[in-house]
């Protein structure tokens, strides 16, 4: 192997001598190949995450040794597909980059003090530490510091407390085995199958905060709070009906109260039943990876991450009540390790189409137990949806934090309480 630092190539070559009768051929490969991290850079990308892209070149050289020409062209083949094989095998080898080193403290904090002037930085930071891991005690102050400059962004936070369980204890944090993550994951596919058939006719109350941002900045500021009731039932599915606006009560014939998006703004469905079944139907051919563990309100979980083609989803998002379009979902899915239940949902909207309005979109749903008529059930607590727009030049954000209280029996009423208020400022940029 020949190595050319400069250029941050390296050149492989192989021999082979071939005797055919009374004549001799030497086939000579020579493979290059070029390091992507000097020779290709990738716009957004950190070294770290580019690795090596092999630009590989294989040269073949045939030199009879004998005087009888022609040569046998059919032995020339056979020779260089073995040594296209042999040098295939050595290249990889030569060019598998160690694993990463964990994060360091320094490095975290300049990626952090980026935040402010480039929030589209978070998802990158968020690929670098769950797949890095970090070096490095988490702190109060880091905790603070990563607070101030993400505008106490939760998804940043999770992914953080994540890396340190991991950092403290790795080897409770280790994968399962194969065996054991595809079990759980048949066995979570067969639970949610069970409990969406068994799913209740049920009542509860949702109370959102709806606020928006200019540009990317996610510098949330409240836009209204809402009250909606909403009713399950197995052969209607999921019905909504605002009851209040800031809390003044809106009235029954109002077009808002029959319809939730009639209001107008952000709203979200499916958080209930209909993610879940989506999820595993056989319809979507979600592919799974098993890819971290967690503990979620003191129950061991595996994090798998999913992803459902556009051509293979029912998702949809729809803009103004205007346009709708299918788009393909990606994420992670939190399951039970005894229960294999679900008990967080990660959604990322992918192949949305170029001429749409919405160009972004995520939704994160957490599930805990439930009591509806003295039974326990698996259902949504809390769900933080947030989507970005593009409008006549101008591009903004909206998010919508839904908490889910009250849950009831089919035919109860639902009413507007003082309490519905909800006075806890949002989350947002100091």
């Amino acid at each position: 192997m020949l190595s050319d630092r400069g250029s941050n190539r390296l050149s492989t070559a192989l021999a082979f001598t071939y005797r055919a009768g009374v004549r001799t051929y030497k086939l000579t490969a020579t493979a290059h190949l070029a390091d992507d991290l000097s020779s290709r850079p990738r716009r957004g990308i950190s070294a770290p995450q580019r690795g090596i892209f092999i630009q590989s070149r294989l040269t073949f050289q045939l030199t009879s040794m004998s005087n009888h020409k022609p040569f046998i062209v059919r032995e020339f083949f056979l020779c260089a597909l073995l040594l296209a094989g042999v040098l295939t095998w050595s290249v990889g080898a030569q060019t598998q980059s160690p694993a990463a080193p964990p994060l360091t403290n320094e490095e975290f904090v300049r990626l952090v003090r980026q935040l402010p002037a480039r929030p589209s930085m978070r998802d990158e930071i968020v690929t670098e530490v769950r797949r890095r891991g970090i070096g490095f005690p988490l702190t109060s102050g880091l905790r603070s510091l990563l607070a101030t400059k993400s505008g106490n962004d939760a998804l940043l936070r999770r992914t953080l407390e994540e890396a340190e369980r991991r950092r403290v204890n790795p080897v409770a944090a280790a994968l399962p085995s194969e065996a054991e993550g595809a079990n759980v994951l048949a066995e979570a596919r067969a639970a949610t199958d069970a409990a969406v058939r068994a799913m209740p006719d049920f009542v509860v109350k949702q109370q959102v905060v709806r606020a928006y941002a200019r540009g990317t900045t996610q510098n949330w500021k409240v836009d209204d709070r809402l009250t909606v009731a909403v009713s399950f039932r197995v052969k209607e599915g999921e019905q909504y009906r605002v009851l209040a606006v800031n809390g003044l009560p809106v009235a029954s014939d109002s077009p808002a109260s029959g319809n939730y998006t009639n209001l107008g703004g952000t709203s979200s469905t499916g958080e209930y039943v209909s993610r879940l079944a989506m999820l595993f139907a056989p319809e979507s051919q979600a592919e799974f990876k098993m890819v971290d563990t967690d503990t979620l309100r003191g129950r061991r979980a595996i994090v798998y991450e999913y992803e459902i083609k556009r051509e293979n989803s029912r998702a949809t998002i729809t803009y103004n009540n205007e346009r709708s379009v299918i788009v393909g979902n990606r994420g992670r899915v939190w399951i039970d390790r005894e229960t294999f239940r679900i008990l967080r949902l990660e959604i990322i909207s992918t192949d949305i189409a170029p001429d749409f309005p919405v160009t972004a979109s995520s939704n994160a749903i957490d599930y805990d137990w439930v009591t509806i008529a003295e039974r326990q059930y698996l259902l949504p607590v809390r769900a933080v949806l947030e989507m970005t727009a593009a409008q006549r030049g101008e591009t903004f954000q909206t998010r919508n934090d839904i908490r889910f209280r009250g849950y009831q029996k089919f035919g109860t009423e639902v009413r507007v309480l003082e309490e519905d208020i909800i006075d806890e400022e949002l989350e947002k940029k100091p």
